[in-house]
């Protein structure tokens, strides 16, 4: 059994208490908890250890750890060399520039994208959804590349992988086969990219997509950029899907910008079926777009979550890989100022978004899964506004970020090249 003691922390910035640790689990929330029992023990991380460890918290905020709800880690080249866009700005044209370029950048590459898993160590994320891109250019490559940069860290950033099928699903024969070998491989969710905009043929896109994630059992995840009512409609599709398959509640919609340029009356009445057919949303904030209603979202119970999206790679060359920005930003796009606003932000970068990453629960509290990061801060808002440095992260009850290092997955061995 694993024990840690956090002391002298302050969950979502209340009063100071201890957190007491077993097995990957918060066992106690209160003030002055003792230490475990051969507190004097050399320090050992990780899964199967008999000693303990106690992390002081100096009265800092403790957060359940950040979730990335829609990254793209087989794709990055963050810690590598620079690599020059070749400037496309349409969808199609990305998706194009990055077949004809991604061979003779060695993408995927299991070393990239556990540079990039580090990363996010160090800003304190713990938990992921990623998208990885299967096409038969590419086959089941990625989603092993990055299998195998989650065991290089030790597990210490759970991972949901989306079977992402961005070159168009029914536009490229065979494709359809591949989700499903990739379903039998062990993929959380079957992706999708709007079923209108490049497959031009929506019906017949999810219709394929929802058939092979209902024989499996796994989620869906559908990347939907068309804009106004083409968008909306496309929704009302998936929505449909859900509810027919019995997938209500493992269906995500990521992006869906169109929510925000829909009249108010049509906006609700989407919002109805979609929160009535269980269909969740990721967002990346994104600047210059209208941001979504995600207070209404979240008042009829809709799963909601924050992302990266890609991170230095061919679609965009920007991004850091901190979803805790990505929070700070989405409060300034909605105006939030107000403490609860502020905090309603920060749920969304971690507890909030527990069912995208296969979670009941993600929180700082007892029966959780010991995931924390611990923030420099008067209050949450204080904390979202400043984005301070992450120095101390817990990951399955182990301690995985120690002033600033990344530490190999709990194991106490720091791993080069943590900062990225």
């Amino acid at each position: 059994m694993h024990s840690l003691l956090i002391r002298d922390v302050r969950p979502w910035g209340g009063p100071p208490v201890d957190l007491a640790v077993e097995d990957g689990v918060v066992r106690g929330i209160g003030p002055g908890l003792a230490p475990p029992a051969n507190d004097s023990a050399p320090p050992s991380f990780g899964p199967g250890s008999s000693r303990p460890r106690v992390v002081e918290g100096r009265g800092r905020i403790a957060l359940p750890g950040l979730v990335n709800a829609h990254c793209h880690v087989d794709k990055t080249w963050w810690g590598g060399p620079w690599v020059s866009s070749p400037g496309a700005s349409t969808v199609e044209g990305r998706i194009a520039q990055e077949r004809e370029h991604r061979d003779r950048l060695g993408i995927p590459d299991p070393d990239a994208a556990t540079r990039m898993l580090r990363r996010f160590l160090q800003a304190g994320t713990t938990a992921i959804r990623t998208h990885v891109d299967v096409d038969p250019g590419v086959g089941l490559r990625g989603i092993e590349a990055v299998r195998e940069a989650g065991e290089r860290v030790g597990g210490a950033v759970a991972m949901e992988v989306v079977a992402f099928p961005q070159d168009g699903v029914v536009r490229r024969p065979g494709v359809l086969d591949l989700l499903d070998d990739a379903a039998r491989a062990g993929a959380d969710h079957l992706g999708g990219l709007d079923p209108a905009g490049i497959d031009r043929d929506p019906v017949r896109q999810l219709d394929g997509i929802f058939r092979v994630a209902e024989r499996h059992g796994i989620g869906v995840d559908v990347h939907l950029h068309d804009p106004g009512e083409l968008g909306s409609w496309q929704a009302e599709l998936i929505a449909e899907r859900a509810a027919a398959t019995g997938l209500g509640g493992r269906v995500t919609i990521s992006h869906g910008f169109f929510l925000g340029e829909l009249p108010e009356r049509r906006r609700l009445e989407l919002l109805d079926v979609l929160a009535e057919a269980g269909v969740g949303w990721t967002t990346v904030a994104p600047l210059g777009r209208p941001p979504l209603p995600l207070a209404e979202m979240a008042e009829r119970g809709m799963s909601l979550g924050l992302g990266t999206d890609g991170v230095r790679d061919l679609w965009s060359p920007f991004g850091d890989g901190d979803v805790l920005r990505i929070a700070q930003n989405l409060a300034a796009m909605l105006r939030y100022g107000t403490d609860e606003d502020l905090e309603r932000a920060a749920r969304w970068a971690s507890s909030a978004a527990a069912p995208l990453v296969g979670r009941e629960v993600h929180d700082v509290v007892v029966g959780a899964p010991a995931d924390l990061v611990l923030l420099e801060g008067e209050t949450v808002g204080d904390a979202l506004t400043a984005c301070p440095p992450r120095r101390t992260v817990v990951s399955g009850g182990a301690l995985v970020v120690e002033d600033g290092e990344v530490l190999a997955g709990g194991s106490g061995e720091v791993l080069a090249g943590g900062g990225g």
